[in-house]
């Protein structure tokens, strides 16, 4: 009885079969990252920015040459605190800030600076640009700055930090 697995027929009908689909495989993924290196450069996207994902769903990116990060004005030293949209730490409208526009990731309080004001809080969040729309308590004082927090927990677990802010132009 001959095994069939040992005959040279065998091996040499799978090594072709082997070759023949190593060959396609090959030359078609050269080929793709040739193709896709001539698409990148005839559409000058080697010019577009590395981009970072923000929330899980959202291509933000991180550096523009063309829409430079706006130039810091002046830095102070400020103790920082977070707060919720909750009614003990708000007035009746928990949900709308003192300058009328809706609470969301990126407002902060403070009492001296102007609405809409942006600052970065470059110790605790890098790059990351913050904007002045909601006013505090008068006994909290102008050198303050109240991060708003979806929940009252992570308010709460954010604490008092102090550090400096750095108020950016425009």
């Amino acid at each position: 009885m001959k095994i069939l697995s040992k005959s040279p027929r065998f091996w040499a009908s799978n090594l072709l079969i082997f070759l023949i689909f190593s060959g396609i495989f090959f030359e078609s993924s050269v080929f793709s990252l040739s193709e896709a290196q001539e698409i990148e450069a005839n559409l000058g996207l080697a010019e577009i920015p590395e981009l970072a994902i923000s929330q899980g769903n959202t291509l933000v990116p991180l550096s523009n040459p063309a829409n430079p990060q706006p130039e810091v004005i002046k830095r102070l030293l400020v103790i920082v605190t977070g707060y919720s949209s909750t009614e003990d730490q708000t007035d009746s409208e928990p949900f709308i800030t003192a300058a009328g526009t809706i609470v969301r990731e990126g407002v902060v309080a403070n009492n001296a600076l102007p609405f809409g004001t942006k600052i970065k809080l470059p110790g605790l969040y890098g790059d990351k640009i913050f904007v002045v729309e909601d006013r505090m308590s008068w006994e909290k004082g102008k050198y303050h700055i109240d991060i708003w927090f979806p929940s009252y927990w992570e308010a709460l677990n954010f604490g008092a930090k102090r550090t400096y802010i750095e108020i950016l132009e425009g």
